[in-house]
């Protein structure tokens, strides 16, 4: 064996930090595209007629295409440039804002949804992938990431807001509107403020060169009807259709990853798992995402069903959550300089096992319907507290990623990244959720009230929801005693979920020390920039570095 040499990476300079704002950009406008439409829901169903079933395929298919488009775009982006890739998915994304905003029928608007999911799919994994080429030293990426989710959090905590301003305002096609003129700002500022990276293998090629399109068809036959199984089993239960897609999707998943092995040019490298802290980390986002998606997935329906507050008045409350974790995003950089990352991370996850711990003391109030109580400040005080744990974890682990890949892969461990947090969250909402489910039914088929129809109580045994409009067609006494009953059964299901993911965070932080340990604190290995602080993105790589340590190439 013999010692690689390779020259020392200069530190990101103004144009860098002038990027990074422009890609916050999509960033914060995927995370408000996702949080506005539930409020627009009722609205553009009123409008346009549609039926329960298309309103789901509204809401669910933007994030089925965004799964399953992933890590296509994460490969297809190294091959073609990630600015190239991003200036395409702004301007599809921008196209099909407008076309969502206008649709005239329920079936345009489900079309114009799945291409802002293709859309969005080119966007996350490119703004990554950059923000991995932009800045090589590891402070100055810890930064940029926390930055980058950051702002997601922001869109998340804002969305709420401005949905309900313009909700009030104008009609319900403003709310796709916002996408307009930010990707039209990015698609005039991107230019200039952000180079081109690609891979060095595929300069001088055709832009599609070497993209397997069997790998494409089978990554879309892995994701698609694996999350599609996932999110069906978590609304309706064990049935024959989402087993058989998850079944579905886990046999096309094993095709693809056999047919990576087999490639030269794979769609995605199955090496990059060979790097232990790659691998852990993105094994500790998965199930850390798995827990809070079915926590927050009931914590949710909770603060509706059972605190009574309505969608807009449930999402404004997740607002000090959101703002708790912006902040702690920010200081988990500064903090990962003194503390090796795997006692940062394991100490988030107990912080963030202790803010679970606390939902298991949240109760549900008597009374029927009528009972609303004041807003449930246990349920939030958990969340900022999850929050303040969840900060360090989800910062440090998506740089971790970013940090142990090759720099010319940068945009299949984004793409990586992003698709674990995807299929964590719908595993999270499908399992966790169905266990609750079957909680509540456990619970509730022991406090029905006596002399209750057979269908109110078929009908409340579905679910929470079911159990209340049931009761508005009972008499005053037997509807209370139901409502009490179904909010009790339900708040029971999701004490038990929430014990679980205390035990399971718990578990998880004892592995993210023991996985993660051998990792040194953050610390700056990249030399000055220069007076100009041009970016290192402007000077392109050495003719021949060694196959492992090349880095991309950057034009402009």
């Amino acid at each position: 064996m013999h010692e690689q040499v390779t020259a020392p990476r200069r530190r990101a300079g103004r144009r860098e930090w002038l990027g990074l704002a422009v890609l916050a950009l999509p960033t914060l406008l995927l995370a408000l595209d996702m949080s506005v439409l539930y409020l627009a829901l009722p609205h553009l169903s009123a409008d346009l007629g549609a039926s329960a079933t298309q309103q789901l395929w509204i809401t669910d298919i933007y994030g089925f295409m965004i799964a399953g488009f992933l890590v296509t775009m994460g490969g297809i982006g190294d091959r073609i440039g990630r600015r190239r890739l991003l200036l395409i998915g702004a301007a599809a994304f921008g196209a099909a804002s407008v076309l969502a905003a206008y649709a005239p029928t329920a079936e345009t608007l489900i079309l114009a949804r799945a291409a802002l999911g293709i859309a969005g799919a080119t966007l996350m994994p490119s703004t990554l992938a950059l923000i991995s080429n932009m800045f090589r030293d590891p402070r100055q990426r810890g930064v940029a990431v926390a930055v980058w989710i950051s702002c997601f959090m922001g869109g998340s905590a804002v969305g709420p807001v401005i949905g309900g301003v313009l909700l009030e305002a104008f009609w319900w096609g403003s709310v796709f509107l916002l996408g307009v003129p930010v990707m039209v700002l990015l698609l005039v500022s991107a230019p200039v403020l952000l180079p081109e990276y690609r891979d060095p293998a595929a300069q001088g090629r055709g832009p599609l060169a070497g993209v397997d399109l069997l790998s494409v068809g089978l990554s879309l036959g892995t994701m698609l009807p694996l999350v599609y199984g996932l999110k069906e089993l978590a609304q309706h239960g064990l049935s024959p259709v989402p087993v058989a897609a998850v079944l579905l999707g886990a046999a096309v998943g094993a095709a693809f990853v056999a047919r990576q092995r087999r490639l030269e040019e794979p769609l995605l490298d199955l090496t990059l798992f060979r790097n232990r802290s790659l691998s852990a980390a993105l094994s500790i986002n998965l199930v850390s995402g798995l827990v809070m998606g079915g926590v927050f997935f009931l914590v949710n329906l909770y603060m509706q069903l059972v605190a009574g507050l309505s969608p807009l008045e449930a999402g404004l409350w997740s607002v000090p959550q959101a703002i708790v974790m912006v902040a702690a995003t920010q200081f988990a950089p500064r903090l990962a300089r003194r503390i090796r990352p795997a006692y940062l991370m394991g100490g988030g996850l107990l912080v963030a096992a202790a803010g679970i711990g606390l939902l298991t003391q949240l109760a549900a109030p008597v009374g029927g319907i009528a009972a609303n109580p004041a807003p449930p400040l246990l349920a939030i005080a958990a969340f900022v507290v999850v929050s303040v744990g969840m900060a360090p974890v989800v910062s440090l682990g998506t740089d971790m990623v970013l940090g142990a890949a090759p720099p010319e892969k940068a945009g299949s461990a984004a793409s990586l990244s992003e698709t674990g947090a995807e299929l964590g969250i719908a595993m999270g909402v499908a399992v966790l959720g169905s266990a609750a489910s079957a909680v509540y039914r456990g619970v509730l088929t022991g406090s029905l009230p006596e002399g209750l129809p057979a269908g109110a109580g078929a009908a409340a045994q579905e679910s929470l929801a079911g159990a209340i409009a049931a009761a508005g067609e009972l008499s005053a006494p037997v509807a209370v005693e139901l409502v009490d009953a179904a909010r009790a059964a339900f708040t029971s299901g999701m004490q038990v979920i929430a014990l679980l993911g205390l035990v399971a965070f718990a578990v998880l932080a004892v592995l993210a020390i023991a996985l993660l340990r051998h990792i040194e604190p953050v610390s700056g290995e990249a030399e000055e920039s220069g007076p100009a602080e041009e970016p290192a993105a402007d000077t392109a790589a050495p003719a021949a570095p060694p196959a492992d340590d090349r880095e991309p190439v950057a034009v402009g």
